[in-house]
C-alpha cells in the first residue's frame, strides 16, 4: 500500500457523494435506532431516559469517527472495506446488546467489546496516515492514544464489576472528547469535504426519521382502531413537517456555512454541529419515535402516560433546542433564532404540564400543528429574504 500523502487540496465538491460501502455500513444503525427507541416505549422514567442517552452516545460517536475517516480516506480498497465491514459487525453486536447493556451481565460485556473492536478499526484506518510526508502526516501518538489505548481500556472494562463499569465507560468517552477538542484540526491529512459531511449526517437523520415512521406503522398492529389511525396520521404529519424543515433549511444552511468557512473554522464548526449538536437532534427524533408509538397504542386512553409525553413532547422540545444551538453556532442573531426557537421549545413544555387533561390524539395534534407552523414560518422568511434554504433555521 502506498504511503504517499493524498492531495492537500479539497476534493471536488460537486463530484463526491456517499459510497455504496458507506450506505451499507449505515444499515446497522437502522437496527440500533429500533433497539434504542424501543427502550423508551410505554412509560419511561428518568432512569430509562438516562440509559437511552448513555447507550446511544458511544455508537453515535463511533459513527461520527468512521464517517470522518471515510471523508478523508479512500475506502475503496479491500483492506479498508474489510475494516469497515468488521466495524459494522462490532456495532451490530452493540445493537444486539442494547436491551440489557445497562446490567452487569454478558450483554454489557458484549457492548463494551463491540466498541473496543471499533476503536481498533479506527486504528487500522488512520495508521497509514502516520507515514504520509509532511504536512499531511498524522502524529503517531494520536491514533495510538485515541484508538489503541482507548480500545484496550474498553475491552478491559469487562473485568470491572457492577456499576463501576459504566463509570469507566463515561471516563473513556470523556478522554476521547478531550483529545478531539484539543486537536482543533491539527494532524488532519487533508481538509474535510464539507458537502459530503452534510450529506452523510443528513442520511443518518433519514435513518432515525425512518425509525419514527416504522414505529407508527408497527404500533397499529396492537390497536387497529379509528382512534389509533387518527393518532398515526397526526404523527406522520408531525414527522413530515420536521423532515421538510430540516432538509429545506437546516441541511442547506449547514452546507453553505461550512463550505464557505476557512479550513480551521470549517473543522471546528463541523465538529460542534455534526458531532455534538446532531447527537441531540437524532436523539430527539428517536424519543419522538418512541412517544408516537406509545401514543398510537394508547389512543383510546383518557391521556398518555407521563413518560410517554416526555418522550414525545420533550423530544420535540429537544429537537428545536438543538437546532437553535446550531443556528447560534453558525452566527445567526439571537433575536432571529428566538422567534422560532422559543415557541418550538415552549409549546411542547406547556403540553407536558397539562397533558393529564389532554387526550392522546390532542397532544399529537398540537405538536403537529406547532411543527407545521414552524415550517410555514421558515418558508415565509426564506421567500421574504429571497435566499432559499437556511435563512430561517441556520
Amino acid at each position: 500500500m502506498s504511503t504517499a500523502a493524498p492531495a492537500a487540496t479539497p476534493r471536488d465538491e460537486q463530484g463526491r457523494h456517499a459510497a455504496w460501502l458507506e450506505l451499507f455500513f449505515d444499515l446497522v444503525f437502522v437496527a440500533f435506532a429500533a433497539q434504542l427507541s424501543h427502550t423508551l416505549h410505554g412509560d419511561p422514567g428518568w432512569r430509562e431516559f438516562g440509559v437511552f442517552l448513555g447507550l446511544y452516545f458511544p455508537p453515535w460517536w463511533m459513527w461520527i469517527n468512521l464517517m470522518v475517516s471515510a471523508n478523508l480516506f479512500d475506502l475503496d480498497s479491500a483492506r479498508r472495506r474489510l475494516l469497515m465491514l468488521f466495524a459494522m459487525l462490532c456495532l451490530a453486536t452493540m445493537a444486539a446488546a442494547v436491551p440489557e447493556a445497562d446490567e452487569d451481565g454478558t450483554r454489557s460485556a458484549a457492548y463494551a467489546l463491540g466498541y473496543a473492536g471499533t476503536r481498533l478499526v479506527l486504528l487500522g484506518l488512520w495508521w497509514p496516515a502516520t507515514r504520509y510526508p509532511p504536512p499531511a502526516r498524522v502524529p503517531r501518538w494520536r491514533p495510538l492514544t485515541y484508538c489503541l489505548v482507548s480500545g484496550v481500556l474498553w475491552a478491559a472494562s469487562v473485568a470491572v464489576p457492577g456499576e463501576w463499569r459504566y463509570v469507566v465507560w463515561a471516563a473513556l468517552i470523556a478522554a476521547e472528547l478531550v483529545l478531539l477538542l484539543t486537536a482543533r484540526g491539527r494532524g488532519m491529512p487533508r481538509r474535510l469535504h464539507t458537502g459530503l459531511l452534510v450529506e452523510r449526517v443528513g442520511l443518518f437523520v433519514i435513518i432515525v426519521f425512518g425509525e419514527s415512521v416504522l414505529s407508527l406503522v408497527t404500533s397499529t398492529d396492537h390497536v387497529w382502531t379509528g382512534a389509533a389511525g387518527v393518532v398515526a396520521v397526526l404523527g406522520f404529519t408531525l414527522l413530515a413537517a420536521l423532515w421538510w424543515s430540516y432538509f429545506d433549511f437546516g441541511s442547506v444552511a449547514a452546507e453553505l456555512v461550512l463550505g464557505s468557512a476557512e479550513p480551521e473554522r470549517a473543522y471546528v464548526l463541523s465538529r460542534d454541529v455534526a458531532a455534538f449538536l446532531h447527537f441531540f437532534v437524532t436523539a430527539a427524533i428517536l424519543c419522538l419515535a418512541a412517544g408516537l408509538a406509545t401514543a398510537v397504542e394508547e389512543a383510546g386512553h383518557a391521556h398518555l402516560h407521563h413518560g410517554a409525553v416526555w418522550a414525545l413532547a420533550g423530544g420535540l422540545a429537544l429537537y428545536h433546542a438543538a437546532h437553535a444551538a446550531i443556528a447560534l453556532r453558525f452566527g445567526r442573531p439571537v433575536g432571529a433564532v428566538a422567534v422560532w426557537a422559543l415557541p418550538g421549545i415552549g409549546v411542547p413544555l406547556v403540553l407536558i404540564a397539562v397533558s393529564d387533561h389532554l387526550a392522546p390524539w390532542l397532544v399529537v395534534a398540537l405538536l403537529a400543528a406547532e411543527a407545521v407552523l414552524h415550517l410555514l414560518y421558515a418558508r415565509a422568511v426564506a421567500r421574504r429574504r429571497a435566499t432559499p434554504g437556511g435563512t430561517a433555521l441556520g
